[in-house]
């Protein structure tokens, strides 16, 4: 009997093998139904026209630096709405607007290209309403300076982490906050992080925090609005359409953004999906051009190999522009180290953006590397939260030793602040709680990214960089 028992136990074993067998076969060939059916889709997706110059839009190459080992350029580029100059400074408007700065103060103060979020602009007050109103620039009133509109991926990857970097090193982020000096993606302290707990979390208020809601699949990203609680959907047709909605110069497709600690077959795989959203991002857009550049987005993290596939598949296509982003290294090293190999690749007749980086030792970096602009929202922020940046290193207003300061903010900047208001007023107003001076350190600072620029062109035209 116990022998007729154990081989019934035997024989449920083999039972239970075989069902084990024909589920993992089921579920393999449904990877593979997956896979090539993405594949058709892509390979649909990627018949595309030969790349062209626009009448509307182009690089002029000014001058390329002589100076050896440099790959640093000066040049102007044309759009709808008028010229930027390179390298040049991105400053960022999400919602439309440079926080606490009317931007034609910022505009006055030389920025050329606002970058602003499709979208935040998106939650509100949505595409429908910008268009309506005659597009972003005529509902902002910035008619005659060009705009760039990106896609979310970043704010995506932010609520999907509830507001981490996309770079770690958080140590390295708060001792450079603390000393006025850069990050290169800053942390944001927990009441700045209000937005992304929202966008990842369900609707409930009671017990535990709730699991995230951020879900990505190859049709887009959905997630909770941080404003009212719904559900928002993103792919990459619908971002290419809220932007042709908005009217920027230039847009940018919807990317996944992977952490800077993904391993290496996730990676693959984000750089993959990445490229099958770019693809038909592109195709929505060709669809329907409207007098814009779309830039292609290269990725890969700090992985050669897939940064060189990156390049080599998106240089083929017709983008009229490139920005490199994803993971862009845990610190500066790595940074550096990742535009010395990628920037050689990117194809030299057309513009290219690093996306997210803004402070002055990694723009000097990239400069000398070759890339034409840059954005990052870190200067105006420092601004906001009581730091000047001067050619002498960063100041903070707040400090008692400006209490009876009366010299200039700073001596060497020819800028409405600088020109009108001392350190120990800015000092007194940043003590007084006075909201004014948010807004007269973010323009400072605006000023000072504008000639930061303009030296390095100088620099370039004279092959000293």
């Amino acid at each position: 009997e116990r022998e007729r028992e154990r081989e019934r136990e035997r024989e449920r074993e083999r039972e239970r093998a075989r069902e084990r067998e024909r589920v993992s076969l089921t579920q393999g060939c449904r990877r593979l139904f997956m896979r090539l059916r993405h594949a058709r889709r892509f390979h649909l997706a990627t018949a595309f026209p030969e790349w062209r110059p626009l009448d509307f839009f182009h690089h002029e190459i000014l001058h390329a630096s002589r100076k050896e080992g440099s790959r640093a350029r000066v040049g102007r580029l044309h759009t709808p709405h008028g010229t930027v100059e390179t390298p040049g400074f991105v400053v960022v408007g999400t919602n439309g607007a440079v926080k606490f700065v009317d931007h034609h103060a910022a505009d006055a103060a030389g920025m050329e290209l606002m970058f602003s979020n499709t979208l935040h602009l998106e939650v509100h007050p949505g595409p429908a309403a910008v268009e309506a109103a005659g597009g972003l620039h005529k509902f902002i009133g910035r008619e005659s300076r060009p705009l760039i509109t990106d896609s979310g991926g970043f704010q995506i990857f932010s609520f999907a982490h509830r507001g981490q970097r996309a770079m770690p090193g958080a140590e390295e982020a708060k001792e450079d906050g603390e000393n006025g000096g850069a990050s290169l993606k800053s942390s944001r302290p927990f009441p700045a992080r209000h937005k992304y707990e929202v966008a990842a979390a369900s609707s409930s208020r009671d017990g535990p925090p709730p699991p995230p809601r951020v879900r990505v699949s190859e049709d887009g990203a959905s997630f909770r609005s941080y404003r009212d609680g719904r559900m928002l959907h993103l792919s990459p047709e619908s971002t290419v359409r809220s932007q042709k909605a908005l009217g920027a110069d230039i847009i940018i497709p919807l990317d996944d953004l992977p952490g800077a600690s993904t391993a290496a077959a996730p990676l693959e795989e984000s750089v993959a999906r990445t490229h099958r959203w770019e693809a038909r991002s592109l195709r929505e857009h060709l669809g329907d051009v409207r007098q814009q550049a779309m830039y292609g987005v290269i990725h890969g993290g700090t992985d050669e190999r897939l940064r060189s596939l990156s390049v080599a598949t998106l240089a083929r296509w017709p983008f009229d522009g490139f920005c490199v982003g994803g993971s862009l290294g845990r610190d500066r090293s790595e940074l550096a180290a990742l535009l010395r190999y990628v920037m050689p690749l990117l194809p030299r007749e057309r513009p290219n953006h690093l996306l997210g980086i803004g402070d002055v030792e990694s723009i000097q970096v990239g400069v000398r590397l070759g890339v034409d602009t840059f954005d990052s929202c870190w200067p105006t922020r420092l601004g906001r939260h009581g730091t000047a940046l001067t050619r002498h290193g960063s100041l903070k207003v707040g400090q008692a030793r400006y209490r009876d300061d009366y010299g200039p903010l700073d001596a060497s900047c020819d800028g409405f602040v600088s020109s009108n208001h001392s350190r120990a007023y800015l000092h007194h107003l940043w003590r007084a709680k006075e909201p004014a001076v948010h807004g007269l350190l973010t323009l400072h600072n605006i000023k000072f990214m504008a000639d930061l620029m303009a030296d390095m062109r100088a620099k370039i035209w004279r092959d000293e960089l």
